[in-house]
C-alpha cells in the first residue's frame, strides 16, 4: 500500500511543472487527487496521465484568486471523493514575473495581482481546507513559497513578498491548527528546471544561477514532489511549521563561494575562464 492511500488531495497549479509532479506523486501512491490549475487542458492532460497509471483524479479549471471558484473547488471533492485529507497550494502568477520589477519601477496592479494570487488563493484554500481536515481528523498543508522569498532581488519586488508572507502565513497555520491535528509546511524551491522555466531563462541567466549552487545539476520537478510527498505523509508526522529549502544548497553558502572563494575543490576550466570575463 502506498503512504496516500484512503487520502484525498487537492493541488492548485497542478497542470504542469512542480504541481503536476506532485499531483502524480501522490497518485502513485495511492491518494485520490483533485487537480487543479486555471489551464483547463493542462489539467485534463495531467488527469489522463494519472488515470492512465490507474490512479483516481479529477480534473478541476478554476483560479484559485477567485473566493467562489475555490469554495466550489472544495465542495467538488468533498462531493466526488468525500471529504479533504491534503492540500498542495501550489498555484502561483507566474505570468506576471517578466512585470515584477523593483519598487519604483513596479506596477502597482502587478503587485495587486500576484498578492491576490500567490497569497490571498493560498489563504482561501486553506479557509476552505481547515473545517474539512478538521472533520477527518487531521490533514497536512504544504504550501510552495520560494528561495526568493528567503533572500533579496533586483526585481521579482511582488513575487518574493508573497512568498515570504507565504512562509509566517504557512507557521501561523502550523500554531493555529496543530492541536487539531493538522500540519502546515512551507517548500522553498531554488533553480527548479521547469518546462516554463526553461524556455524562459536563457544559457548565461542558467550559468549566474548554477554556478550558486553546491550541487553540479538542476532541480526537477520531481525533486520538490519527493519532498512535497514526505512532508503530507506520516513519515513527517512529527514535522510542523517549518520553510524547508530545497536549493541545491544554493542559500547555503559564503557570498565569495560563487568566485571559488574558499573552496577546496577546483571549478572547471570553463567556469573559471567564464568567471574572469564576468
Amino acid at each position: 500500500m502506498g503512504r496516500f492511500e484512503g487520502k484525498v488531495a487537492v493541488v492548485t497549479g497542478a497542470g504542469a511543472g512542480i504541481g503536476k509532479a506532485c499531483a502524480l506523486a501522490i497518485a502513485r501512491e495511492g491518494g485520490r487527487v483533485v487537480v487543479a490549475d486555471i489551464d483547463a487542458s493542462a489539467v485534463i492532460a495531467c488527469t489522463e496521465q494519472i488515470g492512465a497509471e490507474a490512479g483516481q483524479a479529477l480534473a478541476l479549471a478554476m483560479d484559485i484568486a477567485d473566493a467562489e471558484a475555490v469554495a466550489g473547488l472544495f465542495e467538488t471533492a468533498e462531493r466526488h471523493f468525500g471529504g479533504v485529507d491534503l492540500l498542495v497550494n501550489n498555484a502561483s502568477a507566474m505570468h506576471l514575473t517578466p512585470r515584477d520589477r523593483a519598487i519604483v519601477d513596479l506596477d502597482l496592479a502587478v503587485w495587486d495581482q500576484t498578492m491576490a494570487t500567490n497569497l490571498r488563493g493560498t489563504l482561501l484554500c486553506c479557509r476552505q481546507a481547515i473545517p474539512r481536515m478538521i472533520a477527518r481528523g487531521g490533514g497536512a498543508i504544504v504550501n510552495m513559497s520560494s528561495c526568493q522569498g528567503l533572500s533579496g532581488d533586483t526585481a521579482l519586488t511582488s513575487y518574493a513578498a508573497s512568498k515570504a508572507a507565504m512562509n509566517m502565513l504557512s507557521a501561523s497555520l502550523a500554531t493555529q491548527y496543530g492541536h487539531a491535528q493538522i500540519r502546515c509546511n512551507a517548500v522553498a524551491p531554488g533553480l527548479i528546471m521547469t518546462e516554463r522555466l526553461q524556455a524562459k531563462l536563457d544559457e548565461r541567466m542558467q550559468w549566474h544561477l548554477r554556478r550558486h549552487q553546491l550541487l553540479p545539476r538542476v532541480g526537477r520537478p520531481e525533486d520538490v514532489a519527493a519532498l512535497v510527498a514526505f512532508l503530507l505523509s506520516d513519515d513527517a508526522a512529527f514535522i510542523t511549521g517549518q520553510v524547508v529549502r530545497i536549493d541545491g544548497g544554493m542559500l547555503a553558502h559564503v557570498p565569495t563561494y560563487a568566485d571559488g572563494g574558499n573552496s577546496r575543490v577546483p571549478r572547471a576550466a570553463d567556469d573559471t575562464a567564464e568567471a574572469a570575463r564576468c
